[in-house]
């Protein structure tokens, strides 16, 4: 099966780094001379990403977007930290090189880390690949599983006990992006009011806390390109703390477009989750709760909130675009995917199913 690996392209438009200091610093850090080059990978939408060779090296650079107004959604210390300590545990978490927190080499903290060499599922699949219903339905069991496996991980033992404070976890959370929501606000949206009434009053006992990933998406997973089922990395841990798992699956349910969804979800749908083979929501709830031993009794709730979470962070990148602290012509058409999504995180709570 000849498929490419997700690649690096050219940089957008003010979003360049300054190769002058970065190669200076590369050279007090790396042995031997050569020339910087650095292409950036394309898709992300928050903290941005570039791939970066210095004579013999090759680098993945992570740096906050440029204009960002929500600074503890960009720490780069932090992410570096815990993927320090999460690799050992969690292979599949990049193995990080170097963070620098010198704003005089590129006006914000980054940090470095090696490669993961693979394929990443986006809205259509890449060029050559075909997946059967069987290969569909085990590369979303094994997507499901890699997130048990995380769940699963004793976070004291690896030194990542402090990461967060479980307790009162989502009411903290259903409050905070309700107020992150109007504190970026560009638009009247009538659903707003609405589900954030709702959410505040159908806060369920919280489960037991796990580390979570709280971005867990196909599009922020490595696959081989021999075995599609298998998982090699697991990318973007801004967001990673502890917490109730079930608010990690919920969020993945939000992503996770069902064949059976309308027409506006199947629109605004980022990954190739209604072929024939993959498992629904319903389905890859059931799987985590047989996995867990977690009852997925309020997932109604979870995956409501999820969907206004993900519209939150959608309206956060907007508010950056509105006021023209970024230029990327990518997020122009965000405030209908940000309606979308509040509609469908109230059709969820009103009809009471995933």
């Amino acid at each position: 099966m000849a498929v490419s690996c997700d690649h690096a392209v050219a940089v957008r438009a003010g979003e360049e780094l300054d190769l002058a200091r970065l190669s200076a610093y590369l050279g007090r850090h790396f042995d031997g001379p050569g020339p910087v080059t650095v292409e950036q990978f394309p898709s992300g939408h928050s903290n941005l990403t570039y791939h970066v060779t210095w004579g013999g090296y090759e680098l993945v650079l992570r740096r906050p977007p440029f204009g960002s107004q929500v600074k503890s959604a960009h720490d780069m210390g932090r992410e570096y930290r815990v993927l320090c300590k999460l690799h050992e545990a969690y292979s599949v978490a990049p193995k990080v090189i170097l963070y620098c927190d010198d704003l005089s080499i590129l006006d914000a903290p980054f940090y470095l880390m090696e490669p993961i060499r693979g394929i990443i599922l986006r809205r259509e699949l890449p060029p050559g690949l075909r997946l059967s219903p069987g290969m569909a339905r085990q590369l979303s069991e094994a997507f499901l599983d890699n997130l048990v496996r995380l769940h699963s991980l004793d976070y004291d033992k690896i030194g990542l006990g402090d990461l967060g404070k479980p307790q009162g976890y989502v009411e903290r959370q259903v409050k905070r992006w309700i107020e992150r929501y109007h504190n970026s606000a560009t638009h009247d949206l009538p659903e707003v009011g609405r589900i954030s009434d709702w959410l505040a009053h159908h806060i369920p006992a919280s489960s037991d806390a796990t580390l979570i990933h709280n971005d867990y998406k196909y599009d922020n997973v490595v696959l081989d390109s021999n075995d599609i089922a298998k998982l090699v990395g697991v990318l973007d841990w801004e967001m990673c703390t502890l917490g109730d798992p079930l608010s990690d699956l919920g969020t993945t349910l939000a992503y996770w477009t069902d064949s059976s969804d309308s027409d506006e979800l199947q629109e605004i749908s980022s990954a190739p989750t209604t072929i024939t083979g993959t498992l629904s929501r319903a389905q890859l709830a059931q799987r985590y709760a047989a996995a867990t031993g977690r009852s997925v009794h309020d997932m109604v709730f979870y995956l409501a909130f999820a969907r206004f979470k993900v519209a939150v962070i959608v309206q956060q990148i907007y508010y950056r675009y509105a006021r023209g602290l970024t230029h990327d012509e990518r997020f122009a058409s965000m405030p209908h995917k940000i309606a979308i999504l509040m509609r469908a995180s109230l059709q969820c709570a009103g009809s009471g199913t995933i």
